[in-house]
């Protein structure tokens, strides 16, 4: 039996994060999270407790208590690079108009109020602008928990399947008992995966009971 855990879960913010970023819920965007050598390029939804959408429910089956999440909040953009460019371009906007332009306006006012003084991009000295660029492009979370059970998409762990036959799913230990679907330790990503598991499982076993 492998220990089983929620899993597709949100994410829940550590006090300090949920203090930064009150207020943000509903708020989404397209990023990149990586947990554990795993990387989801989805969308990112800010709720009333913490993360969700589809990039923090694909890496929360992989994250464990303690683990950090890196998201990237630009991906496909060197922004290091794009804002040396609009510093020769458009020298008196300020760094704020400019995050807004990639990124939720309030975000962008948040970014400014933990990160950066606002003030016209002339005036900020590159190595600002480069240490800005790594925390947008490594922000770095480290959750409190999942939300638990109450809205996992599905369940981690479960009867191990090296104790049932791949062929039938009949316990090895226990002669005309089997296990289909989630009770298995087998988890997929979204997409209908756990869903197709369950049916072809069940049907496996069916054709034995």
């Amino acid at each position: 039996m492998v220990e089983p855990r929620p899993g597709l879960a949100p994410l829940i913010f550590s006090r300090e994060d949920a203090d930064r970023f009150k207020g943000f819920a509903g708020l989404s965007m397209d990023v990149m999270v990586t947990c554990n050598k795993r990387e989801a390029r989805e969308s990112l939804l800010f709720t009333h407790h913490g993360l969700s959408g589809p990039a923090i429910l694909q890496l929360s089956s992989y994250w464990k208590s303690g683990d950090t999440l890196v998201i990237d909040l630009l991906p496909g953009l060197d922004l290091y690079e794009h804002l040396g460019e609009q510093k020769i371009l458009r020298p008196k906007t300020t760094i704020k108009t400019i995050l807004s332009e990639r990124l939720p306006a309030r975000l962008a006012q948040r970014i400014c109020d933990l990160w950066i003084k606002n003030r016209p991009i002339n005036q900020i000295p590159d190595k600002e602008l480069k240490h800005l660029s790594n925390i947008l492009h490594r922000w770095e979370v480290k959750p409190k928990g999942t939300e638990g059970y109450e809205t996992a998409e599905v369940t981690l762990g479960g009867v191990d399947t090296h104790d049932l036959s791949s062929k039938t799913m009949e316990s090895k230990k226990v002669k005309g008992l089997y296990f289909i679907g989630e009770v298995t330790d087998v988890t997929g990503d979204l997409g209908g995966f756990n869903l197709q598991w369950a049916w072809s499982s069940g049907y496996c076993a069916g054709q034995f009971v």
